[in-house]
């Protein structure tokens, strides 16, 4: 994770990019309402990046998106291949959603220069003209134009919000349509059933293109097969074509035609399995020879996915609490990332026992209640906190009053830091494993609060 700036015309050149981002959110609609016209609009006035993009594969899903395309990234790099990559939200530097590859094969993409993000970002405002158009909109339409300037052998596009009327779904030259598991998120937009949101998630497919999918709830497959089936587009399903599981201590992938013993992904957490394999599944499809099972392990050991079950070993968090205390940040958010939590932390402390506390932020338009159900017989404590910036977040005494109907011991803390120090007393002789968690915001707090490199 990058350091805040330091320098003088580093802050000069923040500074500079968040006025853009400042005003451009300015632009945003009285309403959103999902549609690709703004975003077909604004490419034609860019002259049409989205038809000068890399082969692309493109991943919709609830939960996984970003895990999984920082897996296909850490392999096909592995392999020797230039990969660009957008993802979001950010975490603590917007610059982070667009990583551009490097010159030379290979070599790892790096997020884009803050100047020349200011440069994009102002090409696609005058190209706007003032006109409506959503925050996320015409950031896209800027990593399009980053991404079609700058030559790669690959673009890992995730999907914004849904799939069909994503700002994402403009893109051409789809190699490979990427489904990770669908949950419930996001009623508001994508319907109010499971098969509703698969529907929209598996507006992605392309005529002919290929799809990897994820373990599905049956309403959820059956709406993406139907989908496939529609539009000719050979299916790639978990269970069915495609294996991927833990056998002592290796990951083991296996479809009709190879059986790869690999070892098991940096990433912690059971749920990480899942996405790897996905990842592997995906970029088979590519039928690249270079995608060798010697790159796929070496892509699996080096991956990194900040805020997604991360263990803070240094940096300035680790200053609150005591030298044996634990402190994990991860940044899911909805109930099925909140399942996936608890099933990791129960891991955890089989292995390794420890009160877990839960340092936990929330934005409004989640129940909290229900998050904090997955944890009620696993936390020893829940301490609430603000998070910073965020105005549409849920108050920490309504936040602790929640974990308290889900049947946790909660209370309301007025800072982060000061959470971690009140965590840290909980056993004062014995270490605690501490986590903050709840929202991607407040992973993002904590990691910039860390300033760790």
């Amino acid at each position: 994770m990058p350091r805040p700036a330091t320098s003088p015309s580093e802050r000069l050149v923040h500074t500079r990019t968040d006025r853009i981002l400042r005003r451009l959110l300015e632009l945003h609609p009285k309403r959103i309402d999902l549609s690709l016209n703004r975003m077909r609009r604004l490419m034609s006035a860019l002259g049409h990046p989205e038809r000068k993009l890399p082969p692309v594969i493109h991943v919709a899903g609830t939960n996984g998106k970003g895990s999984t395309i920082a897996f296909m990234r850490a392999i096909a790099e592995a392999a020797g291949l230039r990969v660009h990559t957008y993802t979001s939200p950010h975490l603590v530097r917007f610059s982070e959603r667009i990583h551009l590859a490097a010159d030379t094969a290979g070599k790892g993409a790096r997020p884009i220069a803050e100047a020349w993000l200011a440069e994009l970002l102002e090409e696609c405002e005058a190209a706007n003209a003032a006109a409506p158009i959503t925050f996320f909109e015409i950031t896209t339409a800027a990593a399009f134009l980053a991404f079609s300037r700058r030559p790669a052998d690959l673009l890992l596009l995730e999907v914004g919000l849904g799939g069909r009327l994503d700002a994402t779904n403009v893109a051409h030259n789809v190699a490979v349509s990427v489904i990770a598991p669908v949950a419930m998120d996001h009623q508001e937009f994508l319907g109010d059933s499971l098969r509703q949101i698969a529907q929209e998630k598996a507006g992605i497919i392309r005529p002919g293109v290929p799809v990897a999918v994820a373990p599905q709830p049956d309403d959820a497959f059956h709406a993406i097969a139907e989908r496939a089936t529609e539009l000719g587009a050979p299916l790639f399903a978990a269970n069915r074509d495609w294996r991927g599981f833990e056998q002592h201590g290796r990951l083991v992938w296996e479809d009709d035609s190879v059986l790869y013993d690999l070892p098991l992904p940096a990433l912690a957490g059971r749920f990480q399995h899942d996405n790897a394999a996905l990842a592997i599944a995906a970029l088979r499809q590519l039928g690249d020879d270079r995608i060798t099972e010697e790159a796929i392990a070496a892509g699996l050991k080096r991956t990194r996915w900040p805020g997604r079950l991360q263990l803070v070993r240094g940096g300035a968090l680790r200053e609150h609490v005591n030298p044996d205390d634990e402190i994990w940040i991860d940044g899911g958010h909805n109930p099925h990332a909140a399942r996936a939590l608890a099933t990791a932390l129960a891991d955890l402390d089989d292995v390794s026992p420890m009160p877990i506390v839960l340092v936990a932020g929330m934005l409004n338009n989640r129940d909290a209640q229900a998050w904090f159900s997955h944890f009620t017989e696993l936390a020893a404590q829940v301490h609430a906190v603000p998070i910073a910036g965020q105005e549409n977040a849920h108050d920490p005494a309504e936040l602790a009053a929640a974990a308290c109907r889900a049947g946790l011991s909660a209370r309301a803390l007025p800072t982060l830091e000061e959470a971690l120090r009140q965590a840290a007393r909980l056993k004062p002789d014995s270490p605690v494993r501490i986590v903050i968690c709840g929202s991607l915001y407040l992973a993002g707090q904590a990691l910039a609060a860390n300033a760790e490199e």
